[in-house]
């Protein structure tokens, strides 16, 4: 039988004692788009009289491509300068709508390059959504022509905590080394392109309230606290410095996001919404007055009003608003898209709140994760996520009834990049793990782990043949 090693496994793979002989397999083959097939499925026919590829639309076309490419490294010489296809029926279609990868820009800027050789990786392993993290704390990476401080200022820290951050931590040593950059709109436009022609929809996330201090740093009036300059922050952890809800930062931040729609044609985009303290809601005058003047009980309560009142640019523009976890506590519109990444129960927080729900839960597939010994790998933040684990995920919580669990429509991983300074460190920690998650969201069939790896080992001349770095297998 020959060696055939397709990642993410179609869900149904058949191979007949045949092979078909061509001096050009890729030229040769057939392709159609049908009517007889539903949208996201594709079907790959090989036999001693040649190759169909069938599928329900073009991007359905576009992975049967991708599958059909991964099938002919199996392909094996022949006489008179012909190859010899494996005969085999493959009939597949993904298991999850959104099946994703999450890159944190704003913590260490990654060249655009380096960004759509990821875009690259996705496809490899048909996977469709890129979520974007452009803004945080440490930094903004996309061009604002309304508020050009926001990279002018907002796109450099002057230096970096060195080391390990600790829970409390208060002092800290730095490397003394400016860090920042940005993407211009036309280098975001690129991007957005580059993915599309691959099926790949980019997600941009702008976090909010919190996670602002960069935004802060550059504008002081959209703090509570406008007399105190701040600087991008250089030190990992949450900043207590988080928007102010008047209404001058409200327009602020519905003129970012228009410039923002201009840019993403996504029909979804991210506020975040994610670990934002109140601490500065409960003290300041304004934040106060605003909070009596709603009739809120709790200064926490000013979240979910101000997350509503910039998210009504995107019901404008017809967009849907994707948010984290903590959402779901802030009374957010009923229709948001949740990400549960505290946890797989806060996605059946979130199933059983209505929403409909993205998993990516730190204990599975956060790739920021150690993925071996500490003390032989690379600094991370914690924890230990190894291959085996990702491979045994199970996206959908076992807590949910049928009809609950329609409401999960994919999963992604998240690769934070506080302790990955630059594209090599980004590939050892994002790589093969990748390979695994996307299985899962694909709904290959889960047969053996040591299967899984015996793909894989041929998988990874793949990733390799992209100039993607990735930790090795042994």
């Amino acid at each position: 039988m020959p060696d055939i090693a397709i990642v993410p496994a179609p869900r149904e793979l058949t191979v007949a004692d045949a092979r078909w002989l061509t001096a050009d397999p890729v030229a040769e083959a057939i392709r159609d788009v049908v009517e007889n097939l539903g949208e996201t499925e594709y079907r790959i026919d090989v036999t001693a009289d040649g190759a169909r590829l069938a599928a329900g639309s073009e991007d359905a076309l576009r992975h049967a491509e991708t599958t059909y490419g991964q099938l002919l490294d199996a392909a094996e010489p022949a006489e008179d300068g012909k190859v010899a296809v494996p005969a085999v029926h493959i009939a597949d279609a993904p298991q999850f709508a959104w099946r994703g990868v999450m890159l944190d820009v704003a913590r260490h800027f990654m060249p655009k390059d380096f960004v759509l050789k990821v875009i690259d990786v996705l496809a490899l392993h048909r996977l469709n959504v890129l979520h974007f993290h452009l803004t945080d704390d440490q930094g903004w990476r996309v061009e604002i022509e309304a508020y050009p401080k926001l990279t002018e200022v907002g796109a450099w820290r002057n230096e970096t905590m060195v080391g390990k951050m600790s829970h409390q931590q208060r002092k800290f040593t730095y490397d003394g080394t400016r860090h920042g950059g940005f993407y211009t709109k036309a280098d975001l436009r690129e991007i957005v392109e580059y993915a599309a022609e691959r099926g790949i929809t980019v997600v941009p996330e702008i976090d909010l309230p919190g996670h602002m201090q960069a935004a802060i740093a550059a504008y002081p009036e959209l703090g509570n606290f406008p007399d105190h300059q701040l600087t991008v922050r250089q030190e990992w952890g949450i900043s207590d410095d988080v928007l102010n809800v008047n209404d001058e930062t409200v327009e602020f931040v519905r003129t970012v996001l228009r410039e923002v729609l201009d840019i993403f044609p996504s029909p979804y985009i991210h506020l975040g919404g994610d670990e934002c303290p109140s601490v500065q809601w409960h003290i300041a005058e304004k934040a106060q007055k605003r909070q009596a003047d709603l009739g809120l009980e709790h200064a926490e309560q000013l979240q979910g009003w101000f997350t509503a009142q910039v998210a009504s640019v995107l019901e404008e523009a017809g967009r849907r608003l994707v948010g984290w976890d903590e959402m779901v506590e802030t009374d957010c519109p009923k229709d948001a898209v949740i990400m549960a990444w505290r946890s797989a129960e806060r996605g059946e927080v979130a199933v059983k709140a209505g929403h409909q729900t993205v998993m990516t839960p730190s204990e599975s597939v956060y790739f920021d994760y150690y993925q071996g010994d500490p003390a032989t790998e690379p600094l991370a933040i914690g924890n230990f996520i190894p291959l085996e684990k990702v491979y045994d995920f199970e996206v959908i919580p076992a807590g949910l009834s049928a009809e609950e669990a329609e409401l999960i429509i994919g999963t992604q991983c998240n690769v934070w990049t506080e302790y990955m300074e630059g594209p090599e460190q980004v590939g050892y920690m994002l790589l093969p793990r990748l390979s695994a998650l996307a299985e899962r969201a694909w709904g290959s069939p889960k047969i053996s782990y040591d299967e899984f790896l015996g793909r894989l080992r041929t998988h990874l001349t793949r990733i390799e043949a992209l100039g993607v770095n990735y930790r090795p297998l042994d």
